[in-house]
C-alpha cells in the first residue's frame, strides 16, 4: 500500500475527479488494488428506452477501474478496457462497481470490475488491462 500521505492524495484526486463530479460518481472506498464507486441512478442516466445510459454504468466501472489501477501510487494508464452488459438498474438504485486487481506483474495490471443493483445483481462486468510505466 502506499504511504499514508500518497495513499490520501490517491483517494483526494480520484474523490474529485471533474467529470465523475458531473455525473454522480462517488468514491466509496479504496484500497491497494481495489475500487469501489457508486452512481445513484436518476432520469439525467437514462437513454431513450427509459434506462440507464451504457455510457453512465461504462462510467462508473471505469472510474472504478481508475482508483484501483492507480491505488499503487503508480501512475496507471489503460490500454484495453470492455464491457459486457447483462441487465439494467431502475431509477432511483444505486448502482455499486467494485474493482479489484486481477493480476500485476512487470509494467502492466489487469482488473475486473463488477458493476451490481441495490438488490445485489450483478448488472455488467468489466474488464481492464494499463500500462504502468513507473514500476
Amino acid at each position: 500500500m502506499p504511504a499514508g500521505d500518497d495513499h490520501a492524495e490517491i483517494r483526494d484526486r480520484a474523490s474529485n475527479d471533474p467529470f465523475c463530479g458531473r455525473v454522480g460518481i462517488e468514491l466509496a472506498e479504496l484500497d491497494e488494488g481495489y475500487a469501489e464507486t457508486t452512481l445513484t441512478i436518476d432520469e439525467n442516466h437514462l437513454n431513450f428506452h427509459g434506462t440507464p445510459h451504457g455510457g453512465a454504468v461504462y462510467s462508473l466501472a471505469d472510474a472504478a477501474f481508475a482508483a484501483a489501477s492507480n491505488s499503487h501510487g503508480d501512475a496507471a494508464f489503460a490500454l484495453e478496457t470492455n464491457i459486457s452488459y447483462l441487465a439494467a438498474a431502475d431509477v432511483g438504485d444505486t448502482i455499486r462497481a467494485v474493482a479489484e486487481e486481477t493480476h500485476l506483474g512487470g509494467r502492466t495490471a489487469e482488473y475486473e470490475v463488477v458493476v451490481s443493483d441495490d438488490a445485489g445483481e450483478r448488472i455488467a462486468t468489466f474488464r481492464g488491462r494499463v500500462y504502468k510505466p513507473g514500476r
